[in-house]
Formats: structure tokens, C-alpha cells, sequence
């Protein structure tokens, strides 16, 4: 390890630290709530087009809370490239993979995969950023990945649909993994990092809101709304508590603890998601699920232990 990779670590926060474990938890436990409401989404409205809401919505309530908190929302150009590029993949390329897949397989599934982020984050956090992993890390990736493996597992009996369909789907969530990674990865680079948070998010979901229009467009034609109570209601749950309360704590987590520690977030959420569904969805827990909650939770400990 080098030694600026060295003192980078050493001045991490741990998960026990308040402005650590009190955002990761906000965040794993609003993004567990999430996949109920985006499968609500899936229906008559084209899912680019629920895309393309939420991040509009995000869009308009991220410059206003930039306003709010009195940062500046200038970028030079080179910047607002980046911003442009971060926007296109985390906001318009990642989500709408994500819902193209839950067309193909179930939510539950989908959150599960979402989990196999940690492994990207670090793996690109170390190639781009120098960010090096440590043993505990490893073991922690190690035994979450276990977990993982048993939900998917748990998930894939449960899922009624055919082994192409739940391959297809499977592939899909994985490039919106990559997509997101390669996203999460890019906003700690130098040109984007030295700008605030909320004044990155703002420009990079106001483009992705854009690169979902143009695409909804192409593809399917004018803007198709339902004006159900609960898909609008859904679109500003997950436009503002979903987009405008979460991405910015998440993304200050990836300053702040790297992006391999912040990704552990997608170990909890499919537990959190679970957990809710027992609560709304009447969900039966199998010794399979049970057994992969508690080997995530546990490498998700050993893991955040680490320097």
C-alpha cells in the first residue's frame, strides 16, 4: 500500500462513528423501501418514462436544497462534462437496466444481485483511486458474498418464471451494477470531488432526467402518465426520499469512507426490502433466507471493521 493510500485509510471513520453509521443506515434502510414502490411503477407507464420522472422531480428538489444550503451551483466545463457522463450512467443507463429487469425477474431478486456491488466498488476503487483493500475487507467481502449467494439462491426458487427469463434478468441487473459502480467510482475523481455534493447531484440528475426523456421519447412515444394516487405518490417517494434525501449521503459516504465500504449499503438493502416485505407482503422467510441475511449482516461487520 502506498503511503497516501496509507494515511487515506488510516483517516477513515469507522461504521460505529455517528456521521458514518447514522447515514449508511438512512440510506440502506430508505433504498430497502424502494423496490416495493418501483414495482408498483411497473405497469401501464413505459419504465423509462418512471425513470425520467423521479430524476425530474430529484432534479428540481436537488437545486433547491443547493439553494437552500447556499452552495454554488457553477461548474467549469470540464466538470460539467463529467456530471453529464456520472448522470447518463447512475441516473438514466443503471436504473432503467434495473426496472427493464424486474420485468424478467422479481424485485427480490434483483435487490439480491444489486448486492454483488461491493466487489466492482472496491475493485475500481483500487485501479482508479489507488484505494487499496485490507484483509478484514476480503473476509468480510468474502462471507457477504456467501450471503448473497443463499438469497439469490432462496430467490431464484421462489421466482415464477422460466431459467431463460431469470438469466435475462440477471444479466440486466448486472450491467446496471457495472453502471453504477463505474458512476459511484467517478464521483470521488478530483475534477467532481472538489465541487459539493448536492451542487454535483443537481446537474448529474437534471442530464440523466434529459438522457431518459430523449430516450422514452425513441422509444415509445409522448409522455405516458398515470394519474393513479399511488403511482404519483410513488414517482415524489422516490423522486424525493428515494433521490433527494439519499444520494447525497451516500455519495458524501464514498468521500468518506470509499467506495468498496459505501457499497456495503447493497449488502443491507435486499435485508431491509425483505424484512418490509414480511411486514406488507405476508414474505416467508426460508431457512435459505434466513441463513443469507445473517452471513451478510455478519461480513457486512467484519468488513466496515476494517481499514
Amino acid at each position: 500500500m502506498t503511503t497516501s493510500a496509507s494515511s487515506t485509510a488510516a483517516a477513515e471513520p469507522g461504521l460505529l462513528n455517528p456521521r458514518i453509521a447514522i447515514p449508511f443506515l438512512v440510506v440502506s434502510l430508505i433504498w430497502g423501501s424502494t423496490w416495493l414502490v418501483i414495482r408498483d411503477q411497473l405497469g401501464t407507464v413505459p419504465a423509462s418514462w418512471s425513470v425520467c420522472y423521479r430524476f425530474a422531480v430529484a432534479a428540481v428538489g436537488m437545486f433547491l436544497l443547493s439553494a437552500v444550503t447556499r452552495q454554488s451551483l457553477r461548474l467549469d466545463s470540464t466538470s460539467l462534462k463529467w456530471t453529464l457522463l456520472l448522470g447518463v450512467m447512475q441516473f438514466a443507463l443503471n436504473f432503467n437496466f434495473v426496472y427493464a429487469a424486474e420485468h424478467h425477474i422479481t424485485s427480490g431478486l434483483v435487490a439480491v444481485i444489486f448486492a454483488l456491488l461491493i466487489v466492482p466498488n472496491a475493485l475500481l476503487g483500487k485501479w482508479w483511486l489507488g484505494r487499496e483493500f485490507s484483509r478484514n475487507f476480503v473476509i468480510g467481502s468474502v462471507i457477504a458474498t456467501a450471503g448473497v449467494a443463499l438469497l439469490m439462491a432462496q430467490e431464484y426458487r421462489a421466482a415464477p418464471v422460466g431459467g431463460h427469463e431469470v438469466l435475462l434478468g440477471t444479466a440486466l441487473t448486472l450491467i446496471a451494477v457495472l453502471c453504477a459502480s463505474v458512476s459511484n467510482v467517478m464521483q470521488v475523481a478530483p475534477s467532481i470531488n472538489r465541487y459539493p455534493t448536492t451542487t454535483i447531484l443537481a446537474w448529474s440528475m437534471l442530464w440523466g432526467a434529459l438522457a431518459n426523456a430523449a430516450w422514452s421519447f425513441v422509444n415509445h412515444g409522448p409522455p405516458v402518465i398515470e394519474m393513479r394516487a399511488g403511482y404519483l405518490g410513488g414517482v415524489l417517494y422516490l423522486g424525493i426520499i428515494g433521490s433527494v434525501v439519499t444520494f447525497p449521503l451516500y455519495f458524501d459516504l464514498i468521500r468518506k469512507i470509499g467506495p468498496g465500504k459505501a457499497a456495503y449499503t447493497s449488502v443491507l438493502i435486499p435485508v431491509v426490502a425483505m424484512l418490509l416485505s414480511t411486514l406488507f407482503e405476508g414474505y416467508d422467510w426460508s431457512a435459505l433466507a434466513a441463513g443469507g441475511a445473517v452471513l451478510a449482516t455478519l461480513g457486512l461487520v467484519v468488513a466496515m471493521r476494517s481499514r
